[in-house]
């Protein structure tokens, strides 16, 4: 497990110190030694290495990692360059395609939003192979509300984008009123055509960005 080092270590060092986080990682390095998990243990914190907290301006939130070979690498709704793009993230495509005229990539791997500052944050960080859900209930959840509670605490404006009604439960946490908060059905082919499309969350997350001086996402992902 590649530990965090940049300025969430200070944010959440507190959460390493708890027993359930204790609890927490000796069930993780189990599953590692016993079961095949994704994302590979080194990618498990690849949101807080790529997006400090900091520099973060915009969140998604997810909820496990996909549990197929090769596909999760730590960050919620993408895949490594090499994969078929994931259902939910075409639709997110479409909706960027008709929001901002940004045309669909060839890939999924949204890296260069993460390194803008979107936080591509799962409220659970790791999942069984072929699996989905198998790591709820083990203490992710506690971490990652902490992680959200530090966001929220920010003193700057920060876009929040709840997808769905476990994203949207989190609405709670959300009490600064510097943030905006944006909620839509999530992606996935069952619920997108409920009201994700036409939702224009990318358009209005950048006119609120540049409305308070802070540099807008350049949500286009580059095919390869």
């Amino acid at each position: 497990m590649a530990m965090i080092s940049n300025d969430w270590l200070p944010a959440l060092k507190d959460e390493f110190r708890k027993p359930y986080y204790a609890q927490l990682f000796r069930f993780v390095k189990e599953e590692y030694a016993t079961r095949v998990i994704y994302p590979p243990s080194d990618d498990i914190f690849n949101a807080f290495h790529d997006t400090p907290l900091s520099q973060v301006k915009v969140v998604i939130l997810g909820q496990d990692p996909y549990h197929n070979e090769g596909q999760a690498h730590g960050l919620c709704f993408s895949v490594r360059p090499d994969q078929e793009i994931p259902p939910s993230l075409v639709n997110i495509y479409q909706e960027l395609h008709d929001d901002l005229g940004c045309y669909v990539p060839n890939n999924g791997y949204l890296t260069k939003w993460a390194k803008q500052g979107v936080l591509l944050l799962n409220t659970v960080l790791t999942v069984r192979a072929h699996q989905a859900n198998s790591h709820q209930g083990k203490g992710w959840e506690e971490f990652t509300d902490a992680v959200i509670e530090k966001v929220n605490a920010q003193n700057r404006p920060i876009v929040f984008l709840l997808w769905g009604r476990p994203a949207q439960m989190k609405e709670r946490m959300l009490t600064n009123p510097n943030h905006l908060i944006l909620k839509a059905p999530h992606p996935s082919p069952l619920s997108a055509y409920r009201g994700f499309f036409g939702c224009r969350h990318f358009s209005q997350a950048n006119a609120f960005l540049q409305a308070h001086g802070i540099e807008p996402v350049d949500w286009q992902i580059e095919n390869v």
